[in-house]
Formats: structure tokens, C-alpha cells, sequence
């Protein structure tokens, strides 16, 4: 059995449905207090930012901003997504919960490892109930905001055995790589071409999970 070492938005959270719709209103208030131009944002273009934590996101997305602002509109936007997802607009990707509880069953050891904030995170334990899978949960807030190849150095002391990384975005590889374990890419989720080529396995659908997963344990015994 091996400890999972799950990100959340983007690889069981289907974080589009709520975060396209808060980045967009977030944006118009840029534009209305005239810090920002208007601009026509595709999917791809607001998706690219998934994963990243909200703090470096503002600092990358919009670096000319005063530091008040990015810190207005950074809250503007969580919590934009918040009121969304506590309204029921927050939505799990088809078969995420059938998958969780099958690793589960199984025995493994399931870990949430999230760039999100700690609000974020409690918000969606108690909406879609992942305590039922999840035996451990961390958010880069409760770290200072340091990238998640750092955390997993820290947490890693409070667990043993053998670690898979799954995720859809390259801090997810980066996090395997960086510390030598083994890694599932999710091509479903939102990840730019070649973030997950350094990937163990690449799935396509959430339901490949599981047997990925087996096939990487089998590797190692």
C-alpha cells in the first residue's frame, strides 16, 4: 500500500465551474476601478492559472498592481469562488468520489495537498464530505506559501512508505521529481502541453487512477 499524495483543483475538483466565473467578476472590478484594461479572456487563458497559490497568482498574473490591491482583489476572488461553491455551483469531476473510495478500500493512505488557503480547504471537506477518503489534509497557507515540493520535505516526516504524486499541474510533477518519488499526470484536468511529461503515468480520465496506481506499487515490490 503507498500514500497518495492527491492535489485537489483541477485533478477531483472540477475548480472551472467556480473559478472562471469569480476570475472574470474579479477582473471587471480591476477594470471598473480602472487598475486594469479590459481584455476577452478564453477558458485556457483563465485555466492557466489553476494551481498556482492565489498569492503568487496576482504576483505573476498582475505585477504591476499595488500590493493593497493584489491582496483586494485576490480576497475579491476567493471569495467569489467561496459564495459559489456554498450555493452549490462547486462540482467534483464525474467518478472522483467512486475512485477515492475504491484507493481507499484498497488501503492506501490518501493525502490532499492543495496550493489553496486553509477557508478553501475546510469549505470543501464539509460540501462534498472528504473525510470519508482523505486521511490527512494540507494547504500551502499552513506553510507560508512555500511551493508544494517543499511542504511534501516537511510532511514526509510524519508518514512512512512509499509516496505517488497525482496531479494535473507541473507543481505536482515538480513535487515527485524534486524528491524522487513517482508520479500520475492527469491530461484531464488543466495543465499545459508538456507540464506532465516528466510523469511516471499519464491518464486521460479520472477512472485510470486507480489502475495506475496499482501499476506503479507493482513496480516496486
Amino acid at each position: 500500500m503507498a500514500n497518495l499524495i492527491f492535489d485537489y483543483d483541477g485533478t477531483i475538483h472540477n475548480s472551472m465551474e467556480i473559478y472562471e466565473p469569480s476570475f472574470r467578476k474579479a477582473y471587471k472590478w480591476l477594470t471598473d476601478n480602472n487598475y486594469a484594461q479590459p481584455r476577452d479572456f478564453s477558458f485556457e487563458d483563465i485555466s492557466f492559472w489553476l494551481g498556482f497559490n492565489s498569492t503568487d497568482m496576482w504576483q505573476k498574473f498582475q505585477p504591476g498592481l499595488p500590493p493593497d490591491i493584489k491582496e483586494k482583489v485576490r480576497k475579491l476572488l476567493g471569495g467569489y469562488m467561496n459564495e459559489l461553491a456554498e450555493i452549490g455551483r462547486a462540482r467534483l469531476f464525474d467518478g472522483a468520489e467512486d475512485m477515492l473510495l475504491d484507493l481507499k478500500n484498497q488501503g492506501h493512505t490518501l493525502i490532499f495537498l492543495s496550493n489553496c488557503r486553509i477557508k478553501y480547504m475546510d469549505m470543501h471537506r464539509k460540501i462534498f464530505g472528504l473525510d470519508r477518503f482523505f486521511d490527512y489534509f494540507y494547504c500551502c497557507e499552513e506553510y507560508d506559501f512555500i511551493p508544494k515540493y517543499q511542504i511534501f520535505r516537511i510532511i514526509s516526516l510524519q508518514h512512512t512508505g512509499e509516496y505517488i504524486v497525482i496531479g494535473d499541474r507541473f507543481h505536482d510533477i515538480e513535487t515527485a521529481s524534486e524528491n524522487g518519488l513517482k508520479s500520475i499526470g492527469c491530461a484531464y484536468g488543466y495543465g499545459k502541453d508538456g507540464e506532465l511529461k516528466n510523469a511516471d503515468i499519464i491518464v486521460t480520465n479520472i477512472n485510470q487512477i486507480p489502475a495506475a496506481v496499482k501499476s506503479l506499487t507493482e513496480e516496486s515490490q
